[in-house]
């Protein structure tokens, strides 16, 4: 089969053996090149375009063909998702964490801030959870991409480090995030035409813009972060992840597929940002912003890494379907909403 179809050396295949393969190797071979030679990225034209400044676009281009997907008949359980992904990965872990500042200061525990803690729990993947979903989960686990839309920056740092009025929560930036995703939601249901053009554009994009953000990852930057680095990172997936696995399993009662939530337990790339951010809104955090920035840098590979590692382990016990059995029957589903005038054509070519 290899032969017929020319392939020499099977590489799509042996990356996706690795859990969140497609998203977690490109991103770590991006991170070794724009480590130790980043001037190979910076040579312009088309290298420097889609090797290098391509993951904003990339990333709403898959949000948008995300979007598409989400039929009328699966909006509801994608907004269901959707909020228990934000309670279980944002508004617990943020209450959780002020309240642990009530007792620790800003210093935290264990040489962690609550500024390094509110950026890197509180912000999720957004790319690794379209990753591990279009592997693992089903399409309404895929449009629930949202919430991390929504959490994916220093929004939810702000609104409880700001909730005093020192942090400006960037509304304008909230909104931007979504309208590619409903525009997607939009043409999906107006031509289905356009869902199914756009149906294989997440295993397009997700390697290319992965590398990119890569190469946004310094190593030298993880390496500082250290041993408590890691151990947020450890921590974001364990505890995020696994408030979402409730979620899943208390309130949506996916049962066996209730592992999804942890893919949710995710630090963002765009979390390195958030402790600058935040002391330019509030300047008493000012003094926590170089060691947060690189402990986040480090939770942010941890976590690319375990996540998926332990999302899978937890399926797999649970004994969950192979996603290709859950495409299968969202096909099914699909057939059956049909058009039956459609469904007359399909039979009268097959004939």
């Amino acid at each position: 089969m290899s032969n017929e179809q020319g392939t020499l050396v099977p590489l799509y295949r042996s990356m996706n053996r690795i859990p969140g393969g497609a998203m977690l190797i490109p991103l770590v071979l991006g991170s070794v090149l724009g480590t130790f030679a980043p001037a190979a990225l910076d040579i312009g034209s088309f290298t420097t375009a889609l090797f290098k400044d391509s993951a904003l676009p990339l990333i709403a281009l898959l949000i948008f063909a995300t979007g598409t997907q989400v039929t009328l008949r699966t909006g509801g359980p994608v907004l269901a998702i959707t909020g228990v992904v934000l309670l279980g990965k944002s508004v617990i872990p943020g209450l959780l964490i002020i309240g642990l500042a009530a007792f620790t200061g800003p210093e935290g525990i264990l040489g962690v801030s609550i500024l390094a803690l509110l950026a890197a729990a509180t912000n999720a993947n957004g790319g690794l959870w379209l990753a591990v979903t279009g592997q693992y989960g089903r399409a309404r686990d895929r449009g629930a991409y949202i919430a991390a839309a929504i959490n994916d920056g220093p929004f939810f740092a702000l609104l409880f480090i700001g909730a005093s009025g020192l942090g400006q929560i960037p509304v304008l930036t909230l909104v931007a995030a979504v309208v590619p995703f409903l525009l997607g939601v939009l043409v999906g249901n107006l031509d289905a035409q356009w869902r199914e053009v756009l149906k294989p554009v997440p295993s397009i994009v997700i390697p290319f813009f992965a590398f990119a953000l890569g190469t946004g990852i310094n190593l030298a930057d993880v390496a500082r972060g250290g041993l408590s680095g890691i151990l947020l990172g450890v921590f974001v997936t364990v505890f995020t992840g696994g408030l979402v696995y409730l979620g899943y399993r208390l309130l949506l009662r996916r049962g066996k597929e209730s592992g999804i939530g942890f893919a949710a337990g995710t630090a963002s790339g765009n979390a390195v940002a958030t402790p600058a951010v935040v002391a330019a809104a509030d300047p008493s955090f000012a003094s926590y912003v170089g060691t947060a920035t690189t402990q986040i840098a480090a939770a942010v590979l941890v976590t690319a890494l375990l996540t998926p590692l332990v999302t899978t382990w937890v399926l797999k016990r649970a004994g969950a379907s192979p996603a290709e059995d859950e495409r299968a029957e969202e096909a099914a589903a699909a057939q059956a909403d049909a058009p039956a005038a459609e469904r007359g054509n399909t039979r009268g070519d097959a004939e």
